[in-house]
């Protein structure tokens, strides 16, 4: 009998609890009328709202190949909207080891020690060894990159990534040919991640992908943002970047990356694979089951745009599907 999973209410994603839209709104009607003072009202969370220094909250103490910013951008990608405000993007982020809240994710992460930080290769590889993050982004072409990012909760930004090419990282490695899945392992840091306690789990966060949708062109492991290197609540300092997928899929915070034959277990997949599928390719088609898909709201101008099939890559991406 299949074991049945019942995940932590802080697993949720926020729309199917109070929308912290409605908390801030909470938060602000309280400020005004004075009620703060009066102790009327506690638990409301901090941080709604975009905050100028959000950026500068979460930035890395000693951040790699910090020399090399701006990087040279990539012209192949080119957008159907503007870049989105970098105020808005650093300040609303899911990262659930740090909060369910993302107004306050930004404020949380800045605990988290990413120097010195190293990433071990290991599995199905002819080079299996564990390098240090500076040392593998200088061996490696660092560029900028500008994709659409789109939420499995319906909201979205434009974003101009910087990082490394996971073609020229695989050809670094040299995995085997019974690879067949490429796994993604986060940090377990529970002293500096709040919600990594045990009973919540399963803890690191993973994330996986077919070898083929590894090798893409599009996919990318991130370390900037922006023309700076990454903040902490972006995934410092590297993460995944599949654009034409639901943002869980871009795992943060990387520590480790493993070649298998079986195609891996993944952390969203694993608590609710009801709702997250292993894909998790954008499909305005196909809503998830407590929401439509067919739409997104950019989450600085609140404008509402029409979902794009596979976030509007499906010249790189659909063959790989068909």
């Amino acid at each position: 009998m299949a074991a049945i999973i019942v995940p932590p209410k802080w697993q949720m994603p926020e729309r199917s609890i109070t929308p912290e839209s409605i908390f801030c709104a909470r938060r602000n009607f309280i400020k005004t009328f004075g009620l703060w003072g009066l102790g009327l009202v506690a638990g409301l969370p901090f941080g709604c709202g975009p905050n100028e220094n959000a950026a500068k909250i979460g930035a890395q103490e000693n951040p790699p190949v910090a020399d090399l910013y701006p990087a040279r951008r990539n012209p192949n990608f080119i957008l159907d909207r503007p870049i989105t405000n970098e105020v808005y993007a650093a300040s609303y982020n899911n990262f659930y080891e740090f909060s369910v809240f993302k107004g306050s994710v930004y404020k949380k992460a800045a605990r988290l020690k990413t120097s010195p930080w190293r990433l071990e290769v290991a599995g199905l590889v002819e080079r299996p060894r564990t390098f240090d993050i500076d040392e593998l982004l200088r061996a490696l072409p660092l560029e900028e990159r500008r994709y659409r990012f789109r939420c499995v909760e319906s909201w979205s930004m434009a974003v101009p990534w910087t990082g490394i090419p996971m073609r020229a990282f695989l050809k670094l490695v040299a995995p085997l040919s019974s690879a067949r899945y490429i796994r993604l392992v986060s940090f377990w840091a529970p002293a500096e991640a709040p919600n990594q306690s045990p009973t919540y789990g399963p803890w690191p966060y993973t994330e996986a992908l077919t070898m083929s949708e590894a090798a893409n062109e599009l996919t990318m492991l991130a370390c900037g943002i922006y023309g700076h290197p990454l903040p902490k609540q972006h995934g410092a300092p590297l993460r995944l970047v599949v654009p034409w997928k639901y943002g869980f899929k871009s795992i943060k915070s990387i520590v480790k990356i493993e070649f298998t034959a079986e195609q891996p277990r993944t952390f969203w997949n694993s608590n609710r694979p009801h709702e997250y599928g292993f894909e998790a390719n954008v499909d305005p088609a196909t809503p998830h089951p407590r929401w439509s898909q067919e739409s997104e709201k950019l989450i600085d101008s609140g404008e509402r745009r029409r979902t794009l099939a596979f976030n509007g890559y499906g010249e790189w991406v659909a063959g790989l599907y068909s």
